[in-house]
């Protein structure tokens, strides 16, 4: 499945579910990990869980198997390993402690990296 279509599922699936401040980063320059990162919260530890299922039912009915579901049973954490797409989907609180849009923001590039490197920094 192409990255853009993965992508629209799993946003569809999460405000399927009503998940609040749906958030999507482009780490691909960052990480050769995945390539986009999709944060959402929801409401209640039931409710992150909710959402986690919802994404990966939606993903096994499109053909694309996760990877990896990671954090079902505490679900103030959970994520869910799409390959190219990674999801993290969290309480408010723990959220806003990790913060992964600022920690994802504030890493330099692989570009800017490689650049350093060569003139010596």
């Amino acid at each position: 499945m192409h990255i853009d279509a993965l992508k629209t599922l799993v946003i569809d699936a999460l405000e399927d579910l009503k998940a609040k401040d749906i958030a999507l980063l482009d780490v691909s320059k960052l990480t050769s990990v995945t390539d986009l990162m999709i944060i959402a919260s929801g409401t209640s530890t039931r409710h992150v869980s909710a959402l986690a299922g919802s994404v990966v039912e939606k993903a096994k009915e499109a053909g694309e198997q996760p990877l990896g579901v990671e954090g079902e049973n505490g679900a103030d954490w959970v994520l869910v390993d799409l390959g190219d797409l990674v999801v993290h989907i969290m309480l408010p609180e723990t959220r806003q402690l990790y913060d992964l849009e600022r920690l994802w923001a504030d890493l330099p590039s692989d570009v800017e990296r490689g650049e350093s490197e060569v003139r010596g920094a």
